[in-house]
């Protein structure tokens, strides 16, 4: 019989799969898709993808291992997933071992680890001979019989054992072996069964007459007749799950559920359940019709259709609260009814709230939800799900969600596609989410939206300019809901006037108490969370900065500490200035935490709530403050970008920016794209009902900067042109793709040199292209140096090419004594 080889996948920074020899046991087990348990690195076992089998073995393969174990009995990788792990790896320039590790939810990716136990044979004079540490270690293992290294040291409270252990091994007291672990838990659920015929109440007074004696066991079996669907007689009895029959009386205890199994009246049973089961009623029912359309709304939707017959992607430009969800929903309903499925991506996991629960009212459960705040256990039950039931459904999430197991994606709508947060940036793939799903639609035949009331340059370029995109425009507010107007507050002259109250001028302030006493809300943006971005000595102006990063750190009242919101490091506020020595240590400017102290002092009467990174670490941190505004338990909301995007809260009279400044002039040819999408979309969230017009007011130093123009006018034209005519003059996408090249190394001036070998290496290939070496706004995070290299290629050349040039300088860089230890990694079309 034919040797059948395996090309298998492994979760590691590895550009190539693995040749493995299919044992002839598995032949019949093995198939494209397919987890597999193969050795890797000598006596290491990790859980790797088949990505083909062929029945030739590779001339360049010296000794082929075998596939260890297959762990499903079908495909946990569906086409065309692997076809599309291997575009991104290819486009964004990274391993395909790092596209896998990012797809898979950990619960998916065994590995082995290394496993103590004692040795029985062990010498017992050598025991006697041992440190008191190491006889220790030793009686914890004995204890323990089996222990892994890492629990061994987590026992001992060492960072590390890996040492001593070798030592013991080679001394014949220890002994080491490697054991597959398991970090997905199935949820396991007690199931009870009446064993009476539905309908036979013959059986059912005799089942009564034998526990007339148990009070307890009468409620039980009556409470499990009512649960069971027993009086149903026309479909069969339903197993009750253990703990809905204990919540539904106070009087029923498990013991009586075991009698009545001991009596032969009730069946237990274990079921493996989801961990995402629809309930019953509430929103896994269908409780709402397809909302209605305006009459720009139809035209929109009709035009939609249009566009999707002749091309693959179609851009939706809607102004803020113009309403695009409801083309969403009546998008998604139609190829629901074509038995496909649908993949609905949101920027930011706040808005998964919200859309979630105008999805579910009318598409019950077939709505799933999929983003990085659910746990991993959470992950890999969604991903079975998709697999066990690969029907009709609609998948709202962040944009991890493009990596789900899809068997029939007939449409792909990406909401807010301006948004930077589609961006992944570390680690490895450093993919936009928006593009992804794009080529994903493309490889399952199927279309795209993009919706944006402000798209970036790029996409309308292609849309309005190039004709790439079908376009499609919705330029009215639902119910003809005006455009909020918009205020510009020149700071500087306030501050001349002395009619500036800590950062809130007093135009501002007076605004916010009239909107408040009308019975709205108001919502506060300012881009920077924390208490104060930064300490500052008010003798020798010396600002504490991150001892790993080159960032300013920032306060944060809740822990009286200071922080670093690069690499997470926290510092005690220093008592003295740690250069001058003297107790001049002040707490300057304002992030959210201390906005919100100022709001509550400006407003004592009114309920605020914070919506930042600090108050949103977990994923019902979410829900309850959209839902807590949504129902008007909170006047003022504070927040950071996230409360910028798509967002739905019907009473908001008015918006306050408390500095425009700070998101306008950073160093970066997006900054005014950037600065002028906040704006507008921060603005959308006020006014959206009807005969109630909002208004939005910006603080600003520049008020005559471009960009607040635009904004003040709601003049997303303009800025479009304004802007291209800009990124024309210096050859900035549209007109041209950008690759930046990031070196980081622990010693400045090895990364300096190298960076210079490197672009001068690019520079013999790529000449004017090249441009840096250059230190980024911030040089170094996590004590490592940053260099950057910036390559600006012409649409029109290869990009496959530019790809093989920076691969072929790659390996010259790595062959050459000048690297010493750099790391380098590639970010396609940064944003």
């Amino acid at each position: 019989m034919a040797e059948v080889y395996a090309r298998v996948i492994v979760p590691r920074p590895l550009d190539e799969a693995f040749t493995y020899r299919v044992p002839s046991q598995l032949e019949k087990s093995v198939g494209v898709g397919h987890r597999v348990v193969v050795p890797f690195g000598g006596k290491r076992f990790v859980t790797g993808i088949v990505e083909s089998l062929s029945p030739v073995k590779p001339a360049d393969v010296a000794s082929v291992k075998e596939i260890a174990e297959v762990l499903d009995p079908g495909p946990m990788v569906v086409h065309p997933q692997i076809k599309f792990w291997q575009w991104l790896a290819d486009y964004y320039m990274c391993a395909v071992g790092d596209v896998y590790k990012a797809a898979v939810p950990a619960g998916l990716k065994l590995e082995s680890e290394s496993v103590v136990e004692a040795d029985p044979d062990a010498d017992p004079e050598l025991l006697g001979a041992l440190t008191a540490k190491d006889f220790a270690l030793v009686e914890t293992v004995r204890n323990k019989k089996k222990i892994s290294l890492k629990d061994l040291a987590k026992a001992l409270e060492v960072s590390s054992v890996e040492s001593r252990v070798a030592h013991l091994v080679e001394l014949g007291i220890l002994k080491t072996h490697e054991s597959l672990v398991a970090r997905y838990r199935r949820v396991k659920v007690q199931m009870v069964s009446p064993t009476i015929a539905a309908g036979d109440n013959a059986a059912l007074a005799a089942a009564f007459e034998t526990v007339k004696r148990s009070q307890g066991q009468q409620k039980a079996l009556l409470q499990l007749i009512a649960l069971s669907g027993f009086n149903n007689a026309t479909v069969p009895t339903k197993p009750v799950a253990r703990q809905d029959l204990l919540e539904s009386s106070a009087d029923i205890r498990w013991e009586h559920i075991i009698a009545l199994k001991n009596k032969g009246l009730a069946d237990i049973t274990v079921r493996e359940v989801s961990r995402f089961s629809a309930p019953e009623d509430g929103a896994g029912a269908f409780t709402s019709p397809m909302p209605s359309l305006s009459a720009p709304q139809e035209k929109a939707l009709r035009e939609i259709h249009e566009s999707f017959m002749e091309k693959a992607v179609t851009l939706l430009r809607g102004v803020t609260s113009s309403g695009k969800t409801e083309l969403y929903i009546h998008l998604i309903d139609y190829v629901l009814r074509q038995n496909r499925q649908a993949l609905f991506l949101v920027p930011e996991i706040a808005l998964t709230t919200q859309l979630t629960r105008r999805l579910q009212h009318v598409f019950g459960r077939k709505v799933k939800i999929y983003h990085s705040k659910f746990s991993d256990n959470e992950r890999v039950d969604i991903w079975r799900d998709m697999l066990a039931d690969p029907g009709p459904c609609v998948v709202i999430g962040a944009r991890s969600a493009v990596f789900l197991p899809f068997t029939n994606l007939g449409l792909v709508i990406v909401d807010e596609e301006h948004e930077p947060s589609y961006k992944q940036y570390d680690p490895a793939p450093r993919y936009n989410g928006r593009d992804a799903a794009i080529v994903l639609a493309s490889l399952h035949g199927a279309k795209t939206l993009l919706g944006s009331a402000t798209p970036t340059v790029e996409t309308y370029y292609k849309a309005k300019i190039s004709g790439k995109y079908g376009l499609v425009e919705l330029l009215t507010r639902y119910g003809d809901v005006s455009l909020p107007k918009i205020q510009v507050v020149d700071l500087a002259a306030e501050r001349e006037k002395h009619a500036v109250d800590g950062t809130f001028s007093n135009i501002m302030v007076a605004e916010g108490r009239h909107t408040l006493q009308a019975g709205r809300q108001l919502i506060f943006f300012h881009n920077r969370r924390g208490f104060s971005p930064r300490a500052r000595c008010g003798q020798c102006q010396f600002i504490p900065k991150c001892d790993h990063c080159d960032v300013a750190l920032t306060y944060h009242r809740r822990t009286n500490t200071l922080e670093c919101h690069y690499c997470g490091a926290t510092y005690p506020v220093p008592k003295v200035c740690p250069n001058c020595h003297e107790p001049a240590i002040r707490i300057e400017g304002y992030g959210t935490e201390r906005v919100e102290d100022g709001i509550a002092s400006l407003y004592p009467e009114a309920r605020i709530l914070r919506m930042d990174l600090d108050t949103t670490r977990n994923k019902e941190a979410y829900s309850q403050i959209i839902d807590d505004f949504s129902a008007h338990k909170a006047d003022i909301l504070v927040g950071t970008q996230m409360v910028t995007k798509g967002l739905d809260f019907g009473e908001v009279g008015l918006v306050g920016v408390v500095n425009a400044d700070n998101i306008i002039n950073y160093p970066d040819f997006r900054s005014s794209e950037r600065a002028f999408n906040m704006l507008e979309q921060v603005a959308g969230r006020a006014g959206r009902r009807a005969g109630e017009p909002g208004k939005v007011m910006i603080q600003t130093y520049t008020p005559q900067h471009p960009v607040i123009s635009f904004v003040k006018a709601h003049d997303y034209e303009g800025f479009f042109a304004h802007e291209l005519e800009q990124r024309r003059q210096f050859c900035y996408p549209p007109f041209s793709r950008v690759i930046n090249i990031y070196l980081k190394h622990r010693d400045r001036a090895v990364v300096d040199r190298v960076a210079r070998e490197y672009a001068a290496m690019l520079r013999g290939s790529l000449g004017n292209r090249v441009n840096g070496p250059i230190e980024p706004p911030v040089a170094r995070v996590a004590s490592l140096y940053i260099r950057q290299i910036m390559l600006r290629i012409e649409t029109e050349a290869s990009i496959r090419a530019v790809k093989d040039i920076l691969r072929q300088a790659y390996i010259a860089l790595n062959a050459s004594p000048v690297k010493t230890g750099v790391t380098l990694h590639y970010d396609v079309d940064p944003v």
